[in-house]
């Protein structure tokens, strides 16, 4: 769920140019100075650019007062407290792709996103998000989303526009109250049965990027049915029940078929070959549901179209 933790104290830190800064909790510990307990946190993160990033004035206490170099590097750690950073993101790429978006209310934002951007910032991706560039153009600092896809697929996505309405929206998902419809395009069996389910054990493969099916009890079910026969191609329909990570392309794949384009399933791409000419086939592609505010059906269709 996207609707997930949030650091909470009486000071918001404000977005700059749509981008909140990043929070994280200062435990007990061995520490002698802050500056000690970021490099033991963040190994990836080099002194000098924290220290860089508190010249800035890009890292605050929970009171909202900048932490200056001095304080970070030669006063004593002090515990139980947040800190608030806000990250850059150097020679961050520029996604050349459009997020649409479908329809707005006081509550709600639907969005179509295209292949390749990410919903919100990870990793090497930051202000090239839907998130962040949604913030920009529309000025709205409270967005946030209900839900995920990956940076991979298209389609659907929903966005929260007001904190008091937020918890309503997420608790469908959570229920798995909203009716999630997906498009595929992957190898054509003739000697597979259609329609079917596929219900099996989803967990970690032993590399952050990847997922795989274990014996045990089930945690990921997916209806499976063929809209379409292209030939050696055929375009499917997948209707997950719950929400385990990679779950579509994990189940497909167990099906033998592997979703074309997939830089993930059967085999890992290495990072930084993206093909902008062979997006992975698969689409977001319908989201229905009952309003929990105003009591009425909701179906959201993307406009988007696979190209196999």
């Amino acid at each position: 769920m996207a609707c997930g933790t949030w650091c909470l104290s009486a000071f918001k830190p404000p977005t700059r140019q749509g981008i909140g800064p990043s929070c994280v909790g200062l435990p007990a510990g061995p520490w002698p100075t802050l500056l000690d307990f970021l490099e033991a946190r963040f190994p990836g993160v080099t002194s000098q650019t924290w220290l860089d990033r508190m010249a800035r004035g890009d890292v605050i206490d929970e009171q909202g007062e900048p932490v200056l170099p001095e304080r970070a590097a030669q006063a004593p750690y002090a515990a139980h407290q947040r800190l608030y950073y806000y990250r850059e993101v150097p020679d961050e790429p520029h996604i050349p792709f459009d997020e649409v978006v479908l329809f707005e209310d006081a509550h709600l934002l639907v969005v179509d996103k295209p292949h390749f951007l990410p919903v919100v910032p990870s990793g090497g991706y930051l202000r090239e998000t839907v998130l962040v560039r949604l913030k920009n153009k529309l000025d709205l600092d409270d967005l946030v989303p209900i839900h995920r896809i990956d940076r991979d697929t298209a389609g659907l996505v929903l966005f929260s526009k007001q904190p008091a309405s937020r918890a309503a929206y997420c608790a469908l998902f959570s229920q798995h109250a909203v009716r999630k419809t997906y498009e595929a395009i992957a190898p054509w069996r003739s000697d597979l049965t259609w329609p079917q389910t596929r219900a099996s054990r989803i967990r970690e493969a032993g590399h952050f990027m990847l997922q795989q099916e274990v014996p045990g009890q089930p945690n990921a079910i997916t209806h499976i049915d063929v809209l379409e026969v292209r030939g050696a191609l055929a375009r499917y329909q997948l209707q997950p029940v719950t929400g385990q990570r990679h779950q579509l392309r994990v189940h497909m794949l167990a099906l033998g078929l592997p979703i074309v384009n997939d830089g993930l399933y059967p085999t890992l791409t290495p990072e930084g070959q993206l093909d902008y000419a062979r997006p992975l086939q698969l689409l977001a592609k319908r989201l229905e549901f009952i309003d929990p505010i105003c009591g009425e059906p909701r179906q959201f269709d993307s406009e988007r179209v696979l190209s196999g």
